[in-house]
């Protein structure tokens, strides 16, 4: 289960690699512009003020998120990313931090491409962190008892990986970036973990287990990432976007 509130707690830091990946799509006058993995919404809005005459397309598969989504006056709706296609009219997709959720997706991304008419874009971004210490930590302490619960070992792909897979495109813009970013708090990136990579953890254990996994985790994270004099962290954060124009 997703957790709007948990995921909002970092919005700022969210937010930054959307209006990255969002900046480069250069669509003047875009039909329909939709947006894949639509979360709590908050960025939504903006495709509607980038595109005022566009109908703005959204959709999540948590039905927490589309509740949320809906709550902020976005008219989201609960979809599967790996079967949803794009109409005829559509010109713009966007998808911000899903596609490492959906070990099909490079096939999906294909497809999309193939479904989209001849001038439409297609803009993705993935996070590239998944061999740093936060995510490591996050396997190691879980234990073989629950490597079920995670996705691949490498559920993204290169950035020469997802150009090749764009290559094709009219356009195809590939990019990484790492965000060396200020978190706050006693254990800032157990909480930014939380929002994300931590959820399948939770899911599988009851609450006692929960407890006692935090408690090994939280310290050798903290370790990885020590706090500053300032009471502030740094958190490397790797991200892959990709631009296309079919």
């Amino acid at each position: 289960m997703w957790d709007p509130a948990q995921y909002l707690a970092f919005a700022d830091h969210r937010a930054r690699p959307f209006y990255e990946l969002v900046g480069r799509v250069r669509a003047s006058e875009p039909r329909r512009v939709v947006d894949v993995g639509c979360g709590p919404g908050n960025l939504t809005a903006s495709l509607s003020s980038r595109w005022p005459g566009a109908v703005i397309e959204a959709f999540d598969s948590s039905p927490e998120m589309v509740e949320a989504a809906r709550a902020a006056g976005v008219d989201a709706r609960v979809d599967d990313v790996t079967t949803w296609e794009p109409l005829p009219d559509t010109d713009v997709v966007v998808s911000n931090a899903v596609l490492q959720w959906v070990p099909s997706h490079p096939s999906i991304v294909s497809k999309w491409v193939s479904a989209l008419a001849p001038g439409a874009w297609l803009a993705f971004q993935v996070p590239g962190n998944y061999s740093d210490p936060s995510h490591r930590l996050i396997r190691e302490v879980a234990g073989p008892s629950l490597e079920h619960v995670f996705r691949a070992e490498k559920p993204v792909l290169k950035p020469v990986e997802y150009a090749d897979l764009l290559g094709d495109c009219a356009t195809a813009d590939v990019w990484e970036t790492t965000c060396v970013q200020r978190l706050s708090g006693p254990d800032p990136v157990l909480e930014w973990v939380s929002g994300t990579a931590l959820r399948p953890v939770r899911a599988a254990l009851s609450s006692t287990d929960w407890d006692a996994y935090v408690a090994e985790l939280a310290p050798r994270l903290r370790e990885a990432y020590p706090q500053r004099a300032d009471g502030t962290t740094w958190f490397p954060f790797r991200r892959i976007f990709a631009v296309a124009q079919v």
